[in-house]
């Protein structure tokens, strides 16, 4: 086999600008790649692609090169101080517990050891203060450098900003997206949050005003997809995944979680149902070549401890808490492993509504 052939069967995997340099000797082709994604999952599946594409007689050695996206120095310029990493979790429908996840990963988090905040960016729903049992208390004000900061409200370790806390409780918060987005950017950039590990942001359902917004005015570390395993929330999962991957967006998606995995009865723990499928998400991560960070069970107790505004991850030593425990460490490990090998996300400037073609990186 000649190098020709050997680029003919490259190009319908990777992209020309991939391909680095080709070694033949013999029944052996060596490889070697340009890539972005410095993952050990991203890689071994692009070389068993690779490998499956030839003959099974050849030898195939493919060697990556991590190349890293310039930075510039307009990066860090919306970077909120004292804030370590910025993360957003989104869900492409409503329902599937995605503020639940961020509540019990937040408390857990905070468990941990780490400086946790959550904004709660559900300009027409937000539930984050019922689940932490504040929604009664209002913030607070402070002076920093002679200049009035929202003080967030706390509980559990965890500082909390929401619209629901500057309304009433059965008032409809009815706002087009221009404001809606203004008054988002004074909950941002008006919170003294102090230093923080991980500021959570819970975003609304979909893809929207408010999503533009956040990736609009600050730099995210990534994006954590939550959803349930049926076939129609994984098809609207894809589009939250879409959105984030977008070329013009490029918010890394640190991983997937899967709620409501199985059911367990009560008088029959021994026993798992099934009961929205199996493994869709884990499917859906392996698929787009992201982390899966974990699952978390069908549990009354889950919905309860919401609604009491007592997270269940707070339940030390239950089957809940170490289902949180294992994704809290599987996020961090994925935080850290996209900041050691990417440079900071940028900020999208929109230029016009007209559609995704005309968002530009500042």
């Amino acid at each position: 086999m000649n190098k020709k052939k050997v680029i003919n069967i490259l190009e319908k995997i990777v992209s020309t600008s991939q391909i680095r340099n080709i070694n033949i000797f013999g029944d052996e082709i060596i490889i070697d790649l340009n890539i972005n994604n410095p993952s050990l999952h991203a890689k071994k599946k692009l070389e068993k692609s690779i490998i499956n594409s030839f003959e099974k007689n050849q030898k195939i050695v493919v060697n990556f090169n991590v190349v890293k996206k310039e930075i510039t120095a307009n990066d860090n310029k919306n970077k909120l101080v004292g804030i370590d990493n910025v993360i957003a979790i989104s869900s492409g429908k409503g329902g599937v517990g995605k503020s639940t996840i961020t509540s019990n990963l937040a408390t857990t988090l905070s468990k941990m050891g780490f400086k946790v905040g959550i904004l709660d960016s559900d300009i027409y729903g937000p539930s984050i203060p019922t689940m932490f049992d504040v929604e009664s208390l209002r913030p607070t004000s402070v002076k920093i450098d002679n200049r009035s900061m929202i003080k967030p409200i706390e509980n559990y370790g965890v500082k909390i900003l929401s619209i629901g806390f500057f309304t009433q409780p059965n008032q409809a918060v009815i706002w087009r997206g221009p404001m809606a987005s203004k008054a988002l950017h004074q909950m941002i950039f008006e919170t003294n949050w102090g230093e923080l590990d991980f500021l959570l942001i819970d975003l609304p359902p979909g893809t929207g005003d408010i999503h533009l917004s956040i990736v609009q005015s600050i730099p995210l570390n990534g994006a954590i997809v939550v959803s349930t395993p049926q076939k129609v929330a994984l098809s609207d999962a894809k589009r939250g995944i879409s959105m984030f991957k977008q070329k013009n967006i490029d918010v890394p998606v640190l991983g997937l979680i899967e709620n409501m995995a199985y059911f367990v009865p009560e008088d029959m723990p021994d026993k798992k149902y099934f009961i929205f499928g199996k493994d869709g998400v884990k499917n859906l991560a392996d698929v787009n070549d992201v982390p899966f960070l974990g699952l978390v069970p069908l549990f009354k107790s889950i919905r309860e401890a919401s609604d009491f505004g007592h997270p269940a991850s707070l339940q030390d030593n239950s089957v809940i808490s170490k289902s949180f425990e294992k994704i809290a460490k599987n996020v961090v490990l994925s935080v850290v492993e996209r900041n050691d090998h990417l440079p900071p996300t940028k900020i999208v400037k929109i230029t016009s509504m007209a559609g995704c073609s005309a968002l530009k990186k500042k």
